[in-house]
């Protein structure tokens, strides 16, 4: 397994934890010099915060781990492409590569909807997406599935 795989994969195990508490399963690993420093799933639902994406809850905690808001030595690894703010996020962070799982046709802005990368910020992130896209596309879809079957069961 290459070293991009293993870390999409500590990314799928942390979306799972998400769909174990009823949160969208999406998963964030940050790795520098080739170590996991942060991992995270989202907590929207259960913390009530919409900032709670997976991608800035590892962001905050690698900042902390490094007392640096710069995350320049850093790439991150996300199951699904990020959204507007995540990105932003994540070019403000100085993240030199982001790997993502799948693409998020409503709000992926790393070349979906909009492409962050593109523009003409003071730093500039390498954006790889597809990686284990099936796995984190199928961990999106069942999780939706299971919603609308327990919605249909109360109904």
């Amino acid at each position: 397994m290459s070293q991009m795989h293993y870390f999409m994969s500590l990314a799928i195990s942390e979306a799972s934890k998400a769909a174990n508490t009823c949160e969208v399963p999406i998963g964030a690993v940050v790795v520098k010099d080739g170590k996991v420093i942060s991992k995270a799933h989202n907590m929207r639902e259960g913390s009530n915060q919409v900032a709670a994406h997976a991608e800035m809850l590892a962001i905050e905690q690698a900042c902390n781990l490094l007392k640096s808001w710069r995350l320049e030595n850093c790439d991150i690894y996300v199951t699904m492409e990020p959204c507007p703010m995540c990105a932003g996020a994540i070019l403000q962070a100085r993240i030199r590569n982001v790997y993502f799982g799948c693409y998020d046709k409503k709000a992926g802005a790393f070349g979906t909807i909009a492409d962050l990368s593109t523009l003409a910020f003071n730093h500039n992130t390498r954006v790889y997406g597809g990686i284990l896209e099936d796995e984190c596309r199928n961990l999106i879809r069942s999780f939706f599935e299971m919603l609308r079957k327990q919605s249909e069961n109360k109904a």
